[in-house]
């Protein structure tokens, strides 16, 4: 906060006494005493260091300087009361805005709507699909659906869904690297990575491999950009296998070994902790992680 930003109580008075050219008038109207208003705006004058009134024998009148602060106070005020109700309204909006990845979207969630619309006929949900992490202080964005280890600072994650995950890679980079014969053979291949960098290490760990190196290579936050990279022959990658089976089918990639399913590389519900409790939030979270 600005160091030079006056008491609230102080300019609320001003301004009822300023609207009211009235001590006594504003003291009603803020459930106060006369001699309260009066202190609270000796408090702002001596703030500011500038005389907002002249008293007369019937009544106050705004000095110069306080003609030309009231509008400014009055301004705030009412972008206050704006920024307050479009809070209001959304907390008590029918429509949820999503945000996920295009995959999940798509291969999850919108073949299950109906479900929701079932279930919570007085919501209407707006999907939002983005390759970003949402910063919900900057956005309208309820809450959001992603990716990785579901470790938010600040953020509630509760476990939607684990999907299997399998290891594939381009033609060429097989005939490069060689076909692996065991999960340690990948080891010391050139990896595409998840934002996190830590779907290898649980892939690894599952195959019981010890053996590491560092997690080098690029990473992205959507499935859909890493399976791009794969298939650009970057490395190879660990993707949902409902995101492949064109690739698989149509020979552009190969899978390496089985299917592996790590229980913490899943895909999470997000959302702020203070707004957790909020009607149209928690029912689609109950609606989402119902078993």
């Amino acid at each position: 906060m600005p160091s030079r930003l006056p008491p609230l109580n102080a300019l609320k008075a001003f301004e009822a006494a300023a609207r009211n050219l009235s001590i006594k008038l504003a003291a009603e109207e803020l459930c106060v005493t006369p001699g309260a208003v009066s202190q609270m705006i000796r408090v702002l004058e001596e703030n500011l260091g500038v005389k907002l009134f002249e008293r007369v024998t019937r009544g106050i009148l705004l000095t110069d300087a306080g003609r030309d602060y009231l509008p400014s106070i009055r301004n705030a005020f009412r972008q206050i009361a704006g920024a307050s109700e479009r809070i209001a309204a959304q907390m008590d909006s029918g429509l949820l805005t999503l945000s996920t990845t295009p995959f999940f979207a798509s291969a999850w969630l919108v073949p299950r709507l109906s479900s929701f619309r079932t279930a919570q006929p007085g919501i209407d949900l707006q999907i939002i699909t983005s390759n970003a992490m949402v910063d919900f202080s900057r956005s309208d964005v309820d809450v959001a659906i992603r990716h990785g280890m579901g470790r938010y600072s600040g953020l509630r994650s509760d476990r939607v869904v684990t999907v299997e995950m399998i290891a594939v890679a381009t033609p060429d980079l097989i005939d490069r690297a060689g076909r692996p014969n065991r999960p340690s053979d990948l080891v010391r291949w050139p990896q595409v990575h998840d934002a996190e960098r830590k779907g290898w290490s649980l892939w690894f760990d599952t195959h019981g491999v010890a053996e590491r190196t560092p997690a080098r290579g690029p990473s992205f936050d959507d499935s859909g950009l890493l399976l791009k990279a794969v298939l650009a022959g970057q490395g190879a990658g660990l993707l949902p296998a409902a995101l492949v089976g064109d690739e698989l089918r149509d020979g552009r990639l190969i899978q390496l070994f089985p299917p592996a399913r790590m229980e913490e590389f899943a895909y999470y519900l997000v959302c702020p902790n203070n707004r957790q409790q909020q009607p149209k939030i928690a029912a689609f979270r109950d609606w989402i992680l119902k078993p």
